[in-house]
């Protein structure tokens, strides 16, 4: 894989989804463990998407799962759809078709964004208010999640932030709307600046039609409003990529 010559980009190369589960769970299960020991709670944001399912499924299914401290563990969500939380659109209801409804995690404990929401602002304020209360924020200050486990889609967005979308601007809020203009659903997303003050990232990709995505932002020259993900760039040395064969076979 020629990527694996660039020592800033840390890609994990796995066979199959099925692989590339179990190793996004080896990483949620050592980070989990490794800050409950060092502050006595787990900061975790999570995904949508068809890539991290096996993964949730694990983490409702294992042995390695029950062990975990979820007790000790606060979940929140990189971004959300604006519609149900029974829709088949809704990130929510991914994660708890998949592991929220198995595991020992106290409904305090699980912040959802409020994509039900008429009024997108009140929701935005709503994730604001529990993010600043549960990271203890002074204003100005931005939270420091443990664990942000992001894909990448196949135009290089990852949360809803979307390719040419005013977004990708904000660098003052935690949260913000992003309109579809076009038909698609609206979204609320964290802003770039909270998923870049991740102590660990875990970007996922799977499949054959990533393969082009993945080449072209991995071997391309950065260019964050076109491909959103290279926001990530300047802490790369934060994140690592998981990607199963299909999805790096142009690598």
């Amino acid at each position: 894989m020629k990527i694996m010559n660039n020592s800033k980009i840390n890609v994990v190369d796995v066979k199959d989804p099925h692989e590339l589960a179990a190793r996004a769970m080896d990483i949620f299960a050592d980070l989990a463990k490794q800050a409950v020991g060092e502050k006595n709670v787990f900061h975790v944001a999570i995904s949508g998407g068809k890539t991290p399912r096996r993964f949730y499924e694990l983490l409702g299914t294992t042995a390695d799962s029950a062990n975990l401290p979820w007790d000790k563990t606060e979940l929140f969500w990189v971004d959300e759809r604006c519609v149900d939380p029974q829709s088949q659109e809704s990130n929510y209801r991914l994660a708890n078709e998949t592991f929220l409804k198995k595991i020992p995690i106290s409904p305090k404990n699980v912040h959802r964004i409020m994509g039900e929401t008429n009024n997108y602002n009140q929701a935005v304020e709503d994730y604001d208010r529990a993010l600043r209360k549960i990271f203890n924020l002074s204003p100005g200050q931005f939270p420091q999640f443990d664990l942000m486990v992001l894909g990448m889609g196949p135009d290089g967005h990852i949360g809803s932030l979307l390719p040419n979308s005013y977004a990708l601007f904000d660098t003052v809020d935690l949260v913000t709307v992003v309109y579809q203009l076009e038909g698609g659903l609206n979204r609320i997303t964290l802003t770039h600046p909270v998923i870049c003050a991740a102590k660990q990232l875990l970007v996922m990709v799977s499949g054959t039609e990533k393969a082009s995505i993945v080449r072209d932002v991995l071997l391309g020259k950065p260019d964050e409003v076109k491909y959103p993900v290279h926001t990530l760039w300047p802490i790369l040395d934060k994140v690592v990529w998981v990607i199963d064969s299909d999805a790096a076979k142009l690598l």
